[in-house]
């Protein structure tokens, strides 16, 4: 009997240690990084599906002559080149490259002493290209002009302007998705013929009465605070969390109101409901 309760225990303790081995290797995925074809030396880090570099060596990997400095304080590191004046602040949900806000769903963070961001977002920074080698699971990157062309050129005043006012009238205190999400609205809407092509022409429509009651009850004229401002050039930068939403609502304000009853439901984000 003692034997046998013996094995027994022998085979849980084997079973559990294996468990954890694989919990673990499954849980640490390995990608590879080449820059210009040379293998990056520097730490990688894979969380939640996304592949981070420490941005330190990555950015003295893409330029040698890069100057990196780290603020305690405010817990920022700084990247600056000739071509390139980056910051990453750990906790952010971006980086800022030249003037342009770099979006991450997975925040950046710090491990050991090392600052790290998506390596596809310090990519675009330094205004180089990558590719996906699906055979050695590895990124391979390629050197291009050393910086991201400047939030200046590429922004468009106006656009900013209308985007991070209705941004802020209608999601100033919510979360930076939530913010995100109103202004995706506003872009999905200039895409679709159902609604004017212009952020200006969108937010001000009344074809069917008022869209955003902002415009009716002043507050969309107010400045917007800067984290409004920060998620209008995300939008313009391109990223969307989802491109098919084209309304929102806030429940606890309208709980019976058309849009609720008649178009199809996506997510609640903060305090506003959104829809197809």
């Amino acid at each position: 009997m003692k034997k046998g309760l013996s094995i027994l225990l022998l085979i849980l303790v084997i079973s559990t240690s294996l468990s954890v081995v694989v919990s673990a290797s499954s849980s640490n995925s390995w990608v590879g990084v080449y820059i210009n074809d040379v293998r990056f030396s520097g730490n990688t880090q894979v969380k939640d599906q996304t592949t981070f570099v420490g941005v330190r060596r990555f950015a003295t990997s893409m330029d040698s002559s890069a100057k990196v400095t780290y603020n305690y304080a405010s817990r920022t590191l700084t990247v600056q080149t000739s071509k390139l004046y980056l910051t990453a602040k750990d906790g952010d949900n971006y980086i800022n490259a030249n003037g342009r806000y770099l979006y991450t769903p997975s925040p950046i963070f710090m491990k050991n002493g090392v600052m790290y961001a998506p390596v596809l977002l310090m990519t675009k920074a330094f205004g180089a290209s990558a590719r996906w080698n699906n055979s050695n699971s590895s990124f391979y990157i390629t050197k291009g002009s050393g910086g991201i062309l400047s939030g200046d050129s590429f922004y468009r005043d106006d656009e900013v302007y209308w985007l991070s006012r209705i941004i802020n009238a209608e999601s100033g205190g919510e979360i930076m998705k939530g913010k995100i999400a109103v202004g995706n609205v506003i872009l999905n809407r200039t895409k679709s013929s159902y609604f004017p092509n212009t952020i200006y022409g969108v937010i001000f429509d009344k074809k069917n009465g008022t869209q955003f009651s902002p415009t009716a009850n002043g507050a969309i004229y107010k400045s917007p605070n800067q984290d409004s401002i920060i998620a209008a050039k995300i939008c313009l930068e391109g990223y969307s969390i989802n491109t098919g939403i084209l309304y929102f609502v806030n429940p606890s304000v309208v709980p019976h109101c058309w849009v609720c009853q008649n178009r199809p439901f996506y997510a609640q984000i903060g305090n506003h409901a959104f829809y197809y």
